[in-house]
């Protein structure tokens, strides 16, 4: 196709008449959207709970293991006045 049989071509769609809707059809989309929305909610909601339960977990965790503190070394006896 050449372009001025793709421009002529895109007229004639755009100029047919528009083809009507059944009102169903709205009340469905609208309820659809809202059943969508609800759940992106709930999703989001979980996942900041999970993501704050996580970072209190780790806290809990860092508070009783200390991994930041050097464990004392198991390969050599303490070192002992002389």
């Amino acid at each position: 196709m050449r372009r001025g049989e793709r421009e002529a071509a895109v007229r004639a769609v755009m100029e047919r008449a528009v083809a009507p809707v059944p009102p169903e059809l709205y009340a469905a989309a609208v309820l659809r959207g809202n059943r969508l929305l609800r759940r992106r909610r709930v999703a989001r909601r979980a996942l900041w709970l999970l993501a704050c339960a996580a970072v209190l977990a780790f806290t809990v965790w860092a508070a009783e293991a200390r991994p930041w503190a050097e464990s004392p070394s198991r390969t050599s006896p303490p070192v002992t006045g002389r």
